[in-house]
This record gives C-alpha cells, sequence and structure tokens, in this order.
C-alpha cells in the first residue's frame, strides 16, 4: 500500500459519506485530524463550515480560531456557559446508559457541536474520528509497543469497537437538534485499507510521541499548517475544558 492509495481512500470515504449533502459542518479543533478532514473537504469544493465548542479560555477556542484563518475557512464558535454547565452535564448523563467517564464528555461535547450545528441551520455534522485508533494516535499505543505488531493491531481493533459503541451514545443525545454526525473514517471501507498500512507508517518507537506519521505526511501534502503537523494529540475533551470542568462536578 502506498501513501497514495490512502489519500483515495479518504476522498471516497468522505465522497460516499456526503451523497446528496450540499452542506456540512466539521467538528473542529484545529488538531491534525479535524484539519485534514477540512482541508478534503476544501479540495472537494464542500460547502463547510468548521464547528468548534470550548470554555472561554479553552485551547480548542484559540487555537482553532488560528487555524481557520490560516486555511481560510468559514469558523463558528460557541463559547460554554460555566453557570449552565452543570445543569447541561447532568441532563446529558440521564440520557445515555453509560458510566464510561471519556464517553460522557464526548456525548456532552457533541450536544454542544450540534447545537452550534443547528444554529448555523446544519444539519450534517462530519468529525475525524477514527485516525487515532486506525494510525496509532493514542498514547497508550507507545506503551504496548514492545509487545509486538500482533498485540498493537489487536489494540486497534478494540479501540475501534469502543469508538463504534461511543458513535451510537452520540447519536441519541443528539438527535434532538436533528443534526447527525457522521464518521467517515470508521466506514469499513476505509477501516479495511487503513489496516493494510504496515505498524511502522503509524508509530516507530516506545518513545514516539507524535504517532500517525502518514497521517501528518499526507496533512503536509495538503498544506496544513506546520503547527498543526507537530502538534501532539490532544483530545475533544480535555482540549475543550469539558473533561476539567466536568470532573468539578462529579
Amino acid at each position: 500500500m502506498y501513501k497514495s492509495d490512502l489519500i483515495d481512500a479518504l476522498f471516497a470515504t468522505v465522497y460516499e459519506n456526503l451523497r446528496g449533502i450540499d452542506k456540512i459542518g466539521i467538528a473542529f479543533s484545529g488538531g491534525i485530524d479535524s484539519t485534514l478532514l477540512a482541508m478534503i473537504c476544501k479540495n472537494m469544493n464542500i460547502n463547510t463550515t468548521l464547528l468548534t465548542v470550548g470554555f472561554p479560555d479553552s485551547h480548542d477556542i484559540e487555537f482553532s480560531k488560528s487555524i481557520s484563518h490560516k486555511i481560510n475557512m468559514n469558523h463558528k464558535f460557541l463559547e460554554i456557559n460555566r453557570d449552565d454547565f452543570a445543569t447541561f452535564s447532568k441532563k446529558i448523563k440521564t440520557e445515555i446508559s453509560c458510566r464510561n467517564l471519556s464517553h460522557i464528555e464526548n456525548c456532552i461535547a457533541f450536544s454542544y457541536i450540534a447545537q452550534l450545528a443547528r444554529k448555523n441551520n446544519l444539519g450534517v455534522v462530519l468529525t475525524a474520528n477514527g485516525f487515532d485508533e486506525l494510525f496509532c494516535g493514542y498514547s497508550n499505543f507507545r506503551y504496548i509497543f514492545n509487545q509486538g505488531i500482533d498485540t498493537i493491531n489487536k489494540t486497534i481493533e478494540l479501540k475501534i469497537l469502543n469508538e463504534l459503541e461511543l458513535i451510537n451514545e452520540i447519536k441519541q443525545v443528539v438527535e434532538k437538534y436533528h443534526v447527525s454526525i457522521l464518521q467517515p473514517f470508521l466506514s469499513k471501507g476505509f477501516i479495511s485499507i487503513a489496516m493494510k498500512f504496515p505498524i511502522y507508517n503509524k508509530i516507530v518507537s516506545y518513545d514516539d510521541v507524535l504517532r500517525k506519521h502518514i497521517i501528518r505526511k499526507i496533512a503536509l501534502s495538503f498544506d496544513v499548517p506546520p503547527e498543526v503537523i507537530i502538534r501532539r494529540k490532544k483530545a475533544f475533551q480535555y482540549g475543550s475544558l469539558i473533561h476539567k470542568n466536568y470532573k468539578k462536578i462529579i
């Protein structure tokens, strides 16, 4: 498999997910995954609005403003009201039968994304979920690196299953906003192609702090700003400060 095969697969899965849809939002943090997705949509001439949520002093709000300006794409953001956050979060928790803290926080975050999408007359939001699972984006891939390829591939499979479970939970909490959240990089076809790439295209050692190397190379060819390409992984709920503020509640 070559880099060009993966680029073709990226475009193909986005195209397949957007049949008959003329405008979309993208859940946007300014990180490499959401920025690459934004550039793919821009190259496909899709009417796209970047959507960011976070607390007023969060990294995601400020960084996404800078990156959206640099890639010259329409950007809307929602600053979370601290006074309303506790009530809103508890309501979301009651809507899903889940005790996984990360899943709850993601459902809270995507509920805000869905609100922002609806406010901007967007019925479809794309996310870049799947890159971290398929291309060893998470730090814990470092800790298992020396256990070998079979262990890494098994971990990838488990993380994909976890992400597919999260998708269903997110759908539960956003349906009242009449917004669809789509994850093109978690389609069966794209997963099949991504799994064919050698592990060394994804992670190279136990102290590999960047990872997702083939994704970073592709992003570079799409003129993604260099500060995005070298930026380390920061999960949605952390960059938005949702995790920090939700922990105060519980």
